[in-house]
């Protein structure tokens, strides 16, 4: 039944993500609703997936690195969809959908497990859930960073091609980033101080890494506030702060797993 719910969301995703940049070209393309309709069903699906995926293993949940990347993703698209009626985010929709679908791809057909008893540890179950919250506003942020960029560069360059109609004003796109990192810089905060909080030695060999580069990225995005508050950072500084600060919580909570779980 899981693989039946994944290879559902996979779909659903798919045709949601081909619907939606089917209308960034046509303006009858198809169906708006349809498409995100079609997205919330997939969601759906990959909730149901995610429940069995994680929550079946017998010795524990079982949070590998695939699961946990599929779970980011799932949460991101989730916001993203609730928000679709009062944020501009449709050129956003079809990365979101596809990269949603490439999780739910890899969990289903790369077998690695991470077993852990997070339903023994509710002090854990706060730190994960703060720290996937934090890195899922982050993320969110990063793809508004990414939008405004090319927005930027279209109004630099007075071009008019096929997606220009289908853009935000550059201010409203701006503002929502900002909003976005101060959200996930807050949760990123809280999540440190749980984790020293909660956890046994948060500089321990097991943890020292992922806590020294999740560090390093939550000093990157209050210097990035920082600057936007007191010297009115815009434009390259933002867009290229907000990326290395998703880099380096990327790497944080996936780097070494990745190569312990996926290449090892």
């Amino acid at each position: 039944m899981a693989t039946l719910f994944a290879l559902l969301a996979i779909a659903a995703y798919l045709f949601s993500a081909i619907s939606v940049t089917g209308r960034f070209f046509h303006n009858q393309g198809p169906n708006r609703m349809l498409s995100l309709s079609i997205a919330a069903l997939a969601v759906v699906f990959h909730s149901f997936y995610l429940g069995d995926a994680i929550l079946a293993a017998q010795a524990g949940q079982n949070m590998s690195i695939t699961n946990v990347l599929s779970l980011v993703a799932w949460l991101i698209t989730l916001s993203m969809l609730v928000s679709s009626s009062l944020l501009p985010n449709t050129i956003l929709l079809p990365v979101v959908f596809g990269f949603s679908a490439f999780t739910v791809l890899a969990s289903l057909f790369v077998p690695v497990q991470h077993i852990m008893h997070i339903d023994m540890r509710p002090g854990l179950v706060i730190h994960i859930t703060l720290s996937l919250f934090a890195y899922g506003a982050l993320v969110i942020g990063f793809l508004y960073a990414l939008q405004m960029s090319y927005i930027t560069h279209q109004l630099k360059h007075k071009g008019a091609g096929l997606l220009h109609s289908s853009l935000p004003p550059l201010m409203l796109v701006e503002s929502i980033l900002f909003k976005l990192i101060l959200l996930g810089t807050i949760l990123l905060v809280i999540a440190q101080i749980s984790g020293f909080i909660f956890l046994d030695n948060m500089f321990g060999r097991g943890y020292i890494h992922k806590t020294v580069l999740s560090i390093a990225g939550l000093i990157v995005f209050i210097v990035l506030l920082a600057g936007q508050k007191l010297w009115g950072w815009r434009g390259k500084q933002v867009i290229s702060l907000t990326i290395v600060g998703v880099i380096l919580l990327s790497l944080a909570y996936f780097g070494s797993r990745f190569v312990s779980e996926i290449l090892l």
